[in-house]
C-alpha cells in the first residue's frame, strides 16, 4: 500500500521559513519523479514543484522560483521542499505526489500558514 506522509508545516512570519517533509512507502522511491501541490481555499490544487528521480532536474512554479529548494533523499523515500522568503499568499496545505501518471492516493498534507 503506497503511504504519503507529509509534514513540517506550521505558522511562520512572512520572510520566514520552513522545510517539509514527505515521507513515502509502498512504491519504488527513486523510480518515480515527485511533485509538491498546493491547496488553497476556493483556489483549487496548484502545482508548486517537480523533481526527477535522483534529484538532477527540478521545476517550479514561477511564483516560487528563487524561493523554493525541492530535494530528494532516496536512501530515506523521502522528498523535501526548502520554502525560504514566505508569502501570506503561500498559505496553503501542501501535499506530495508522484509527478508522472496516475496519482498515489493523497495523504493528509501539513498546513503551512503564513501570518504575522
Amino acid at each position: 500500500e503506497v503511504q504519503l506522509v507529509e509534514s513540517g508545516g506550521g505558522l511562520v512570519q512572512p520572510g520566514g521559513s520552513l522545510r517539509l517533509s514527505c515521507a513515502t512507502s509502498g512504491f519504488t522511491f527513486d523510480d518515480v519523479a515527485m511533485s509538491w501541490v498546493r491547496q488553497t481555499p476556493g483556489k483549487g490544487l496548484e502545482w508548486v514543484s517537480t523533481i526527477n528521480w535522483n534529484g538532477a532536474i527540478t521545476y517550479y512554479a514561477e511564483s516560487l522560483k528563487g524561493r523554493f529548494t525541492i530535494s530528494r533523499d532516496n536512501a530515506k523515500n523521502t522528498v523535501y521542499p526548502q520554502m525560504n522568503t514566505l508569502k501570506p499568499e503561500d498559505t496553503a496545505v501542501y501535499y506530495c505526489n508522484r509527478a508522472i501518471g496516475i496519482t498515489y492516493s493523497w495523504g493528509q498534507g501539513t498546513q503551512v500558514t503564513v501570518s504575522s
